[in-house]
């Protein structure tokens, strides 16, 4: 699912209302782009096949075709593929490296767990 920026704004957008008119998309953009240039991307998307819309009274309500996580998992894939050469090992340790200092113990417990059971399923 490769969506350009404003794209995957206006998707953040419906993903979070679960719905919504074009007006309310438009309001919810940084740098706003024209209330027309927002219609047209949702057409746009549309035609994709990622946002379909139905008739409330005299407006279209949008919502997306895909969940939301399945959504994740198609960005985080393209994500891998196009800046770590699909290795989920240099990801992860880009993630944590750059966080490090960041990261809770309990986080870091969890991390650590996910890696115990990926071992153990590996083995």
């Amino acid at each position: 699912m490769h969506l350009s920026r404003r794209e995957r704004q206006i998707m953040d957008a419906l993903y979070r209302r679960g719905q919504a008119t074009a007006a309310e998309v438009h309001q919810d953009l940084p740098n706003r782009p024209s209330y027309s240039a927002v219609r047209a991307m949702l057409r746009t998307l549309e035609e994709k096949g990622h946002v379909r819309h139905e008739m409330q009274g005299p407006r279209y309500l949008y919502r997306p075709t895909v969940s939301v996580e399945r959504a994740k998992r198609s960005a985080l894939r393209h994500m891998l593929d196009t800046f770590f050469d699909g290795s989920v090992e240099q990801a992860v340790a880009a993630l944590v490296e750059g966080s490090a200092a960041k990261l809770s113990e309990p986080e870091l417990d969890r991390l650590s767990q996910l890696i115990e059971e990926a071992k153990t399923k590996g083995a």
